[in-house]
């Protein structure tokens, strides 16, 4: 009998993975890597085995593990959102002018901003959904299209500051003393997502789709409108990012955002996700983010060139690739072979 926690997908009859098995394994290799990664920069960086760097590297890099977590279920049906990181900027600096230029209160100017990336969301899931246009191409188009919203509205040299602390104490403060209070937010939308991808009815439907979407059409799965609410989502959490964004810096400009869809991709695709769809993790995702979170603030530590970082993330990703494909391959033949 077919494991249905993992697929909805009675009617295919060849042999198949068990992609469970699969993911667990790379994310058990990833796992190792943190804790190698770890224990290099406990010798050569500065301070860098504490509680307080510990905590710093999640808050110096929290956006990205939003994304990351939003991108998971979008990943998993077989799609891609490259309009993450540009979607950050342009809700950054509307929530910037609803609050400054606009004379809204701090809270209304942020629910402005999350009511934008709602928009910008559907807009994404339309075009691919009732025009039939491949997510790649919609997401690129509109990876410039939000980017040049954001760098027109603040013609590309404005930046809003002076917010209330009442708000920046959203990325700045700390909760007892101790946990920064957006690394909450993390948890909370981790939380919401891991529930939403891995034990609801939707969430298996999404698997389904990504594994098979005329299978799935086939199944009574509403694969058009599965595919709409995943980008909606993706939309969502990319303002809340940016609005997390805006509190940690004390400012709102254009250029936030800028590359975290890359890396947000790369976390998702090192948790174990398969970039063709059909499987993934939220757990998963969120330890490709740590992997990246840890090297990039160890490299800091250690005195060691930035530049280094996008050549060992680049190094991580087309590994996690290979291994990936090994381990694929290696359960589909011994499901065969059963």
């Amino acid at each position: 009998m077919p494991d249905t926690s993992t697929t909805i997908l009675p009617y295919a009859t060849r042999p198949r993975p068990n992609w469970s098995a699969v993911v667990a394994s790379q994310q058990a290799v990833l796992a190792i890597l943190i804790l190698v990664e770890i224990s290099i920069f406990s010798f050569t960086g500065t301070n860098f085995f504490s509680r307080d760097n510990a905590f710093e590297t999640l808050r110096q890099s929290l956006e990205v593990g939003l994304l990351a977590v939003a991108l998971t279920p979008v990943i998993v049906t077989g799609g891609i959102d490259l309009s993450v990181g540009s979607l950050m900027g342009l809700t950054a600096v509307i929530f910037g002018k609803l609050w400054r230029d606009a004379h809204w209160p701090v809270w209304l100017a942020a629910a402005g901003a999350l009511g934008v990336g709602l928009l910008a969301g559907l807009l994404n899931g339309v075009l691919i959904t009732r025009l039939r246009i491949r997510p790649l191409i919609v997401t690129l188009g509109s990876f410039s299209l939000f980017r040049g919203l954001a760098e027109g509205v603040t013609r590309a040299v404005d930046n809003f500051t002076g917010f209330p602390e009442s708000f920046t104490r959203l990325g700045q403060g700390y909760l007892f003393n101790v946990i920064p209070v957006q690394l909450i937010v993390l948890i909370v939308i981790s939380i919401v997502f891991w529930a939403f991808l891995h034990r609801t009815t939707i969430g298996r439907a999404l698997v389904a789709i990504g594994f098979a979407p005329d299978g799935a059409r086939y199944a009574g799965i509403p694969v058009n409108r599965r595919i709409l609410l995943v980008y909606v989502l993706s939309g969502f959490v990319s303002s809340l990012a940016a609005i997390v964004y805006v509190a940690h810096w004390g400012q709102a400009k254009a250029d936030a955002g800028t590359g975290y869809e890359l890396l947000a991709i790369t976390a998702v695709v090192l948790g174990g996700t398969s970039i063709f769809g059909g499987r993934g993790s939220v757990a998963g995702s969120l330890l490709g983010w740590l992997a990246i979170a840890v090297l990039q603030q160890g490299l800091t530590l250690s005195d060691l060139p930035k530049e280094l970082g996008g050549i060992l993330t680049g190094v991580l990703l087309i590994a996690a690739i290979v291994v990936n494909q090994l381990l694929s391959s290696f359960t589909s033949r011994r499901r065969g072979a059963q």
